[in-house]
């Protein structure tokens, strides 16, 4: 098994590329800490991983809170004695309001993907430097690549952010066993908080530019993630690596 008696904290785990990083995980020998703030939905994810074999329990964290942060990662290094594995994948979409240039929502958008990564970079190095290591996953996007009609225009400077901050964490925790690298997914299933991008007339020209000709599947992502996780990435850090079918190669 790849992360055998790892301890692993998925945030924004209640569903999509989450849930099924968080399956992933279990199924690979992983002891799972679903983390979301959509309590109902995360215990429902820890229960299945469980019935189906695995090791998983919820944890409500809002990663714009520092306080949420310390608490929880406090919590499993105390109860299991270190965390081996973050992935830092709660977001926003950028779709979620239709007005792309709201200054309200920048801020929101900037609170959750990108100081929401942060804190968690922060703490979680922290916790696995005492330990002598581990992996950090972010989740960044295409859209901190190339430009894209229908999304606020804060999205992918977002994203961007996440981007830069895997690179420099890479650099600055190298020496302490902490590998940080980001996967930017391309045009999956809309989240749920997708307005405009889960438009069907949006999304059949966004996949028209796909050269694959389709969308990804989460499971796609999560096995990206997986990898990078696993000591198969064991001389990988401070890359970002496309699941995109090619979209940004064009």
């Amino acid at each position: 098994m790849r992360l055998k008696d790892k301890i692993a904290l998925v945030t924004g785990a209640a569903g999509g590329m989450g849930r099924a990083t968080a399956e992933a995980f279990a199924r690979e020998g992983a002891t799972v800490v679903v983390a979301d703030i959509l309590d109902e939905d995360g215990e429902k994810t820890a229960a299945e991983i469980r019935a189906a074999g695995g090791e998983a329990q919820y944890r409500h964290l809002d990663v714009t809170d520092e306080d949420a942060w310390t608490a929880v990662i406090g919590e499993v290094t105390a109860r299991f004695g270190r965390l081996d594995v973050l992935v830092n994948n709660a977001g926003i979409s950028g779709s979620f309001d239709p007005d792309p240039s709201s200054t309200a929502f920048y801020d929101q958008l900037m609170l959750v993907n990108a100081k929401g990564v942060f804190l968690g970079i922060k703490h979680a190095a922290a916790a696995m430097a005492r330990t002598g290591g581990g992996s950090i996953v972010n989740l960044s996007s295409i859209s901190a690549s190339v430009g894209q009609f229908g999304i606020h225009l804060g999205y992918g400077a977002s994203k961007a952010a996440v981007k830069a901050m895997t690179r420099t964490a890479a650099v600055q925790y190298a020496e302490q066993g902490i590998r940080v690298n980001a996967v930017a997914p391309g045009m999956l299933p809309p989240m749920r908080t997708s307005r405009g991008s889960a438009d069907p007339a949006w999304r059949a020209q966004q996949i028209a530019a796909v050269p694959m000709r389709r969308e990804g599947e989460v499971r796609e992502v999560a096995d990206t993630i997986l990898f990078l996780a696993s000591a198969e990435a064991s001389y990988v850090t401070g890359a970002e690596i496309l699941v995109d079918g090619g979209y940004t190669a064009v």
